[in-house]
């Protein structure tokens, strides 16, 4: 396997992270995931957009601008055997190294790695839980970049999973849905599309915007509101999005399997619209 790290294509075993990395230590850092099609990453201008609107959130430079960083996908996917149809790409932007404590260095050299990777295997439609001991922080700054720090989510779907699911469901402070473990959630009620809006906690996720735009375009009804969780239980369609899978539908909830076929009409027509590129 080749990655792109500071500034080079190197096998990965030959990759060093400094100790005293903040990313490794702290989690100060933000990432990136992103589907590839030929050599180019899909949907490169929002991704690039979200990816710099953290950088500036957290004050980290940015060591590639957008034109530098698609020359060096094409670079790592020609590299990895996957120059020619899908992959799937993993942006690491760390602080980078720094001395103890919380205070970040004055100066600081970030740390930048690229992986590129096979594409995801279809999904099952999920088994979603409702999880009660994990909330989303719609309140914190980092509910809107893409954190390292993932162990909310990692614990959520922990909970999930022990109780016979392979997806979370997440609240936020204020008891309203506010996203899956790593995707966002929409839920369809009596024929209008809902999702979080992003004051809930949801991520500005790069997929949810796309279809959002979409669904728009063809006519049908989707607004960003708050959710309350009771609208769960009155849902004919259930599904989540992220960059990588695209959108997954959502077979049941707490056990209670959605009447309807899986995905459903309204599923099945967003995901015509979203791929069609």
């Amino acid at each position: 396997m080749i990655v792109w790290h500071q500034g080079a294509l190197r096998p990965v075993e030959a990759v060093r992270i400094d100790p005293n990395d903040r990313g490794l230590l702290l989690a100060d850092g933000l990432f990136e995931t992103m589907r590839a099609r030929d050599g180019r990453i899909l949907r490169l201008e929002r991704h690039w957009a979200r990816l710099s609107e953290g950088a500036r959130l957290l004050d980290i430079p940015l060591p590639l601008d957008e034109p530098g960083l698609a020359a060096v996908a094409r670079e790592l996917l020609l590299a990895n055997g996957f120059a020619r149809g899908e992959a799937v790409l993993r942006l690491t932007l760390t602080r980078g190294p720094g001395p103890r404590g919380l205070a970040p260095p004055e100066r600081p050299t970030p740390t930048l790695l690229l992986a590129a990777f096979p594409p995801a295997e279809p999904a099952p439609p999920a088994r979603a839980v409702l999880v009660k001991s994990v909330r989303r922080n719609e309140l914190s700054p980092a509910s809107r970049i893409k954190s390292l720090a993932y162990l909310d989510p990692i614990l959520a779907l922990r909970e999930a999973i022990a109780a016979g699911g392979d997806e979370a469901l997440l609240c936020n402070t204020a008891g309203r849905l506010a996203c899956a473990s790593a995707a966002n959630l929409f839920l369809v009620v009596e024929g209008r599309i809902w999702t979080p809006s992003v004051g809930e906690g949801a991520l500005p996720g790069v997929t949810r915007a796309v279809l959002l735009d979409r669904a728009r375009t063809a006519g049908l009804l989707a607004v960003e509101a708050d959710v309350p969780r009771h609208l769960l239980a009155r849902a004919e369609e259930i599904f989540t999005t992220n960059a990588v899978r695209g959108i997954r539908a959502v077979a049941s909830v707490d056990g209670r399997v959605l009447a309807g076929p899986c995905p459903g009409p309204v599923t099945r027509r967003l995901q015509e619209l979203l791929e069609a590129e």
